[in-house]
């Protein structure tokens, strides 16, 4: 059978006009503190700017729009760990389509609160994602929704994606771009985009070591699952699923190199943006950070944009 076509700079670019009027062109914001530790210009992508405060946005909104321009769409479902499900759930409320979202039951009670607040239908009875993931898939084709999954998608990655454009744009010396990684889907579509526009740009992948999936599957070549197990980065858990057709294919293409970061470097990464930047951000966010903090030396002289992917903090 022959594999899935792979998105591509040119879906990429087709996802930036289609999501243009939904979503935020998220600003740079160049960290003084992080400039001034590794001798390099340090650029943060501020994904928090988006409307739900997550990257997660821009891949809804162009998956559910493509669905639609290819029939009818009468509702959608998605699994997620929070921030896939709340971006589906707002695209879903702003285009007047209803939304079921499976979520893990070690999701945090505010974030299934996040997504009962933006009109969704939550069930957190699934063991985890994968379970989850099923259970989203089933509901769709019982009912004829779209299935929107958090980033094994061509058009959710597409959609991540239109950051890549944005940043080879706003920054045209680029030397490394830093990326926190789950299942994928955000590396993915910023691999593709960077590496057709500006090839000799680094492309790193950062992990939480309690949610290092991608990493433990790209060093044996496939992907394998992973315990799920609780950390700071509630955002990064989860595997690249058994059936993965393309975050992982990307991700032998565009990563240059990938690595894990502990809580503790997390936690501190967290407290510095907080503190010298201004900046309220969520465990998995601050990873890109924790990996530029950890590997200052490096960087002098050289320009890097690092994700700042989302805010979803527990309150209080």
């Amino acid at each position: 059978m022959a594999r899935p076509e792979l998105p591509d700079l040119a879906s990429i670019r087709a996802a930036q006009e289609r999501i243009r009027p939904h979503v935020t062109r998220a600003s740079l914001l160049r960290s003084s503190v992080l400039s001034e530790l590794t001798g390099g210009d340090v650029q943060l992508k501020l994904e928090i700017e988006q409307p739900t405060g997550s990257f997660k946005v821009r891949g809804a909104c162009n998956a559910i729009l493509t669905a639609q321009r290819a029939g009818s769409v009468t509702g959608v479902t998605t699994a997620s760990t929070g921030n896939h499900a709340r971006a589906v759930a707002y695209m879903g409320r702003r285009f007047g389509l209803p939304v079921t979202a499976f979520l893990a039951s070690s999701v945090p009670a505010y974030r299934v609160q996040a997504l009962e607040e933006l009109g969704a239908a939550v069930d957190t009875s699934c063991a985890d994602q994968s379970a989850a993931l099923d259970a989203a898939r089933r509901l769709a084709a019982e009912h004829e929704y779209a299935f929107v999954p958090p980033f094994d998608h061509p058009d959710v990655i597409s959609g991540q994606g239109t950051i890549g454009v944005e940043l080879c744009a706003d920054l045209r010396d680029l030397d490394a771009v830093i990326v926190p990684v789950s299942g994928g889907g955000l590396i993915s579509g910023i691999g593709l985009a960077t590496k057709a526009i500006r090839p000799e740009a680094l492309v790193i992948g950062v992990c939480s070591d309690r949610a290092d999936a991608m990493l433990r599957s790209l060093r044996v070549g496939h992907p394998v699952p992973v315990p799920e197990v609780e950390t700071v980065a509630t955002s990064l858990l989860g595997d690249l699923g058994p059936d993965n057709h393309y975050t992982f294919r990307i991700a032998q293409q565009v990563i240059d190199e990938i690595v894990t970061m502990s809580e503790d470097d997390i936690r501190q990464a967290m407290e510095l943006l907080s503190t010298e930047d201004g900046l309220t951000i969520e465990g998995a966010a601050a990873a890109s950070v924790a990996y530029l903090r950890a590997t200052a030396d490096r960087w002098r002289g050289k320009r890097v944009a690092a994700l700042i992917t989302g805010n979803a903090v527990a309150p209080g």
